[in-house]
C-alpha cells in the first residue's frame, strides 16, 4: 500500500496538478494543438490530388468500358472452350448473327512498373483536378474566415480553454471523416468542419498565450514557440501522409492522428478544466475598431500575401509535378519537406533575432525572400530542382509569421485595450485568406494560364507589398492609451520592440531591462 501510495505521489497527474497554472504547460497545449492541427492540414496535401485523380480516373474507365460494350441483349452469344485445340468458338442464337470459328486469342502485353496513377497524361481530367483539389483545400480556410470574428469576441465572454477545448473536439470528428470518407462531397465536408476546429484552437491558442505573456520579449519567444509547433505539423504532415498513403492506405495516416487528438483533449481536459467560464476582467476593442486600425491592416496583409504563396503551392504543385515530372506518389509530399524544414528553422531563429533587429524589417525581408522564392519555383525540371526555392519560401514566411504574430499583440498593446482575442482572430483571418484564395483561385488560374504564370503572379504580389512593412517601424501610440502609459500609477507593463530599443514604461517599479 505504501508503494501505491508513493507512486501516486510521484504520478504524472500530480504533477500535472502543481504545474496547472504554469505558463510551460499552457505553451505546451498550444503547442500540440498546432502541431496536431497544421498535421492534418497539410497531410491530406499528397494524399489529395492523387486519390481524387484515381478514383475519378476508375470512373472514366469503367464509362469508357461499357460505351465500347456489345449493344446486343445479354445472352446473344454463348463461348464455348474446346479443350481439343484450345480455340473458342462463338455460337450465335439467332440464324443470321450465328458464327463458328476460331477466335484469336488477344494479345497479351507487360505493362511497366511504373504505377499509372504515378504518371498520368496531361490531359483535361488531370487539369480539371486543379480546379477540385483548389476548392477542396480553399474550404477548410473559408470556413475558418467565417467563423474567426465570432470565436474572437466569445473568447473575451467564457474565456479561451472552451473554445479551445471545442476545437479539439471538432478536429477529431472531422479526422475520423477523412479516414472513412471516399467521395469527393465527404472529403469537402471533413476538409470544411475542420476550418471550425481550427478557428477554435488557434484563436483560442494564440489569445491565451497573448494574454499570460505580457512582456513583449517574452511573448514574441512564447509566440515563435508556438509557431514552432505549427511549423513542425506542417513538416511531418506531408511527408508522413504520402509515404502512409504509398504503403499502407488512405485511412491509417487519419487514424493515428486521431488517437494523438485524443491524447492532447485528455491532456486540455485535466489542465485548463473547459467547464470552467473565465471572461476577461476588461471590454476588448471590438473587432470592427481593430481592423479600421491601417497598422493591424498592414501587419495582417503581411500574413495574408506570405502565406497565400504556399497555399497556391500547396494543390497546384502535385498537379504540376504529375504533368511535368512523372513522381512517384511518395515523392508529391516530400517535395514540400525543404519548405517545412526551413519553416521550422525561420520561425525559431527570429523569434528571438527579430525582436532585437526589428520585427518590421524581418517582415519586410522575408516578403521578398518569399515573392523571389516563389518565382523560381517553375524552373524546376526535377524534384531535386524543388529543393532549393521551397526551402527559401518556408525560411521566409517563418520570418514573417514569427514577426508579425508578435506585432499583433504589441499593437493592442499600444492602441487599444490589452484584451487579445479579437485581434488574433484578426490575424487568423488574415492566414485563412490567404488558405481561401490562394487554393481556390490558384487552380483556376493553373488551369488557364499554367502554373509558371500563378507562380509569377503571386511572387510580384509579395514583392510589391514588402515596402508597406517599414510603416510598423515605429507605430504611433493611441492617445489615450498614451496617457495610461504616462500614468505612473498604472501598474501595467508593455514593451516596445523597435531597433531604437525604446520602451513604453508602465509603473513605478517597472524596470525595462528586468528579466521578470
Amino acid at each position: 500500500m505504501g508503494l501505491f501510495d508513493a507512486l501516486r505521489d510521484f504520478s504524472l497527474l500530480t504533477w500535472l496538478r502543481e504545474e496547472r497554472q504554469s505558463r510551460r504547460l499552457i505553451l505546451l497545449i498550444v503547442f500540440i494543438a498546432l502541431l496536431l492541427d497544421n498535421m492534418l492540414l497539410t497531410v491530406v496535401v499528397p494524399i489529395i490530388p492523387s486519390y481524387l485523380y484515381s478514383v475519378d480516373d476508375e470512373a472514366a474507365q469503367s464509362v469508357r468500358n461499357h460505351s465500347m460494350s456489345p449493344l446486343s441483349p445479354s445472352g446473344t452469344f454463348q463461348s464455348i472452350v474446346s479443350l481439343y485445340d484450345n480455340t473458342t468458338r462463338l455460337t450465335g442464337l439467332s440464324p443470321q448473327m450465328s458464327t463458328a470459328g476460331p477466335m484469336t486469342p488477344a494479345p497479351t502485353s507487360v505493362m511497366p512498373s511504373q504505377n499509372k496513377s504515378d504518371c498520368p497524361k496531361a490531359d483535361d481530367q488531370l487539369l480539371n483536378e486543379n480546379v477540385k483539389v483548389g476548392l477542396l483545400f480553399a474550404s477548410k480556410a473559408t470556413v475558418q474566415l467565417i467563423t474567426n470574428p465570432f470565436i474572437g469576441p466569445l473568447t473575451n465572454r467564457i474565456g479561451y480553454q472552451i473554445p479551445m477545448f471545442a476545437g479539439f473536439c471538432i478536429m477529431f470528428v472531422s479526422t475520423l471523416m477523412f479516414a472513412f470518407s471516399s467521395s469527393y462531397t465527404l472529403l469537402f465536408l471533413a476538409r470544411s468542419l475542420q476550418g471550425v476546429g481550427s478557428s477554435c484552437s488557434s484563436v483560442a491558442g494564440m489569445g491565451m498565450l497573448a494574454s499570460v505573456y505580457t512582456d513583449d520579449e517574452e511573448r514574441g519567444n512564447a509566440i515563435g514557440i508556438a509557431l514552432g509547433g505549427l511549423a513542425m505539423g506542417v513538416l511531418v504532415g506531408p511527408p508522413f501522409g504520402s509515404v502512409m498513403y504509398e504503403f499502407v492506405g488512405k485511412t491509417a495516416p487519419f487514424l493515428i492522428l486521431a488517437v494523438l487528438a485524443v491524447l492532447d483533449g485528455a491532456l486540455q481536459l485535466f489542465v485548463l478544466q473547459p467547464s470552467k467560464v473565465d471572461p476577461e476582467s476588461q471590454k476588448g476593442t471590438s473587432i470592427i475598431t481593430l481592423m479600421k486600425d491601417p497598422y493591424i491592416l498592414i501587419a495582417a496583409g503581411s500574413i495574408c500575401f506570405a502565406n497565400m504563396a504556399i497555399a497556391m503551392l500547396e494543390p497546384a504543385l502535385p498537379i504540376w509535378m504529375m504533368e511535368t515530372m512523372c513522381p512517384r506518389k511518395w515523392q508529391l509530399g516530400v517535395a514540400f519537406l525543404p519548405a517545412s524544414i526551413s519553416y521550422l528553422i525561420g520561425t525559431n531563429i527570429f523569434a528571438v533575432l527579430a525582436h532585437k533587429m526589428g520585427r518590421w524589417l524581418c517582415s519586410l525581408i522575408g516578403m521578398l525572400l518569399v515573392g523571389i522564392s516563389i518565382l523560381c519555383v517553375p524552373l524546376a525540371k526535377d524534384i531535386y530542382g524543388l529543393i532549393v526555392p521551397n526551402f527559401g519560401v518556408g525560411f521566409a514566411i517563418g520570418m514573417v509569421d514569427s514577426s508579425m504574430m508578435p506585432i499583433m499583440g504589441y499593437l493592442v498593446d499600444l492602441r487599444h485595450v490589452s484584451v487579445y482575442g479579437s485581434v488574433y482572430a484578426i490575424a487568423d483571418v488574415a492566414f485563412c485568406m490567404g488558405f481561401a484564395i490562394g487554393p481556390s483561385a490558384g487552380g483556376a488560374i493553373a488551369r488557364s494560364i499554367g502554373f509558371p504564370w500563378l507562380m509569377t503572379i503571386i511572387g510580384v504580389i509579395d514583392i510589391l507589398f514588402a515596402p508597406l512593412c517599414f510603416f510598423l517601424r515605429n507605430p504611433p501610440a493611441n492617445e489615450e492609451k498614451m496617457a495610461i502609459l504616462m500614468d505612473s500609477s498604472c501598474s501595467m507593463k508593455t514593451r516596445s520592440y523597435s531597433t531604437q530599443g525604446s520602451s513604453y514604461q508602465m509603473g513605478e517599479d517597472f524596470d525595462p531591462e528586468s528579466p521578470e
